[in-house]
């Protein structure tokens, strides 16, 4: 993913509007990701626990997506998989994910939802650049480049939703 400003976050949220995309908190460390490693930039919002957004690049274009998720109810032992990388975690390591759809469907009240890693990390997840908390992933037959694709691909089908 190429690297971004805070402006060409702002600018890509679909389901919401540009008052509430200029109010949202957006990463201050966005010199420091690892830009050649993600597929999508995603982060929690430090100041509404229940809040996530993401930006990916679609079609020469961003698409930012806002997101909320309730908080964590399953204990230690339950373990969920990510619907976009599927990589399993512990407790609340994957969360149902909802995000408000574009346009009048949206304001209407209707919502598209997927479960995914908590913290968003799918891309450094696939790639072995963090590993879950409970040590590691599955072992796939699938290539790097071949679990980057279905990765990416998730979301892409999960962000078509929000437009239909």
């Amino acid at each position: 993913m190429r690297s971004l400003t805070e402006q060409d976050i702002r600018n890509s949220f679909i389901n919401c509007s540009k008052g509430e995309a200029k109010r949202l908190a957006v990463p201050r460390d966005l010199g420091d990701r690892p830009w050649d490693d993600l597929d999508f930039l995603g982060w929690r919002d430090p100041g509404a626990p229940d809040r996530s957004c993401l930006v990916m690049e679609r079609d020469d274009r961003l698409v930012g997506v806002a997101l909320r998720f309730p908080p964590a109810q399953r204990g230690f032992l339950h373990r969920s998989m990510c619907s976009l990388c599927l990589t399993t975690h512990p407790g609340g390591g994957v969360s149902l994910m909802t995000a408000r759809k574009a346009g009048a469907a949206g304001r209407e009240g209707n919502s598209v939802g997927l479960y995914m890693c908590t913290d968003l990390a799918c891309s450094l997840y696939v790639r072995g650049r963090k590993v879950p908390e409970s040590g590691a992933r599955f072992e796939e037959s699938l290539t790097l480049e071949e679990q980057i694709a279905r990765t990416t691909g998730n979301l892409a089908a999960f962000v078509d939703k929000l437009y239909a």
